[in-house]
């Protein structure tokens, strides 16, 4: 049985990166297990750099191998933004609900064709030394709601419509999310990655 770390304090994301994994030879754990390590700083100028400074650096502190992952949504009529800022869409710590708030006031005007969007998620992988063993990514389109629908997943999920089922991850099944998501589809390839590796 191996270690793999998950870079993350997110509940959420952890909960659906060991449900993804479930079945392999590893004890997956996360930055929640390890309450003292420091935050890690990510000022990479994408997904892919930020996703390398959380491995490398949680790998290094723990001795074990890593993966991190760093994932955004990106809206076609902000010039794809807010991508890798996503989580600080709203300033520094602002939280969830700020930065769906201020996404909304942004798209204020904009009509619902034009609402186009998409999530998308890099992982890398890194063994015990800090060595990049990989590197994969996913991505989901569909559109931003007018409003908050669904209390399912986190972050921008509530609006997040998948036009397909007419629901956002908000409000679909956690099943269907956990096929067609942004993260899932990374998953699916990250999971390939670790068997190869382990």
């Amino acid at each position: 049985m191996r270690d793999l770390i998950v870079a993350s304090r997110n509940k959420g994301k952890v909960r659906e990166i060991k449900e993804l994994l479930a079945g392999l030879p590893l004890k997956v754990t996360s930055l929640l297990d390890y309450p003292h390590l420091p935050e890690v700083v990510e000022d990479g100028k994408t997904y892919k750099a930020n996703a390398l400074i959380k491995a490398t650096t949680v790998a290094k502190l723990l001795g074990k191998m890593t993966m991190a992952d760093d994932s955004g949504i990106e809206v076609k009529a902000l010039g794809w933004a807010p991508g890798i800022y996503s989580a600080r869409f709203a300033g520094e710590g602002a939280g969830e609900k700020a930065c769906n708030q201020k996404l909304f006031a942004m798209l204020k005007n904009v009509p619902i064709s034009q609402r186009q969007a998409r999530y998308r998620c890099v992982i890398a992988l890194v063994d015990g030394h800090g060595k990049e063993l990989g590197m994969v990514q996913g991505t989901c389109s569909g559109l931003i709601s007018k409003g908050e629908r669904g209390s399912n997943g986190f972050g921008f999920d509530p609006l997040f419509i998948i036009p397909r089922y007419n629901k956002t991850f908000g409000e679909l099944d956690v099943c269907i999310k956990a096929k067609i998501s942004h993260r899932a589809r990374a998953l699916v390839k990250f999971r390939r990655l670790l068997e190869n590796a382990l």
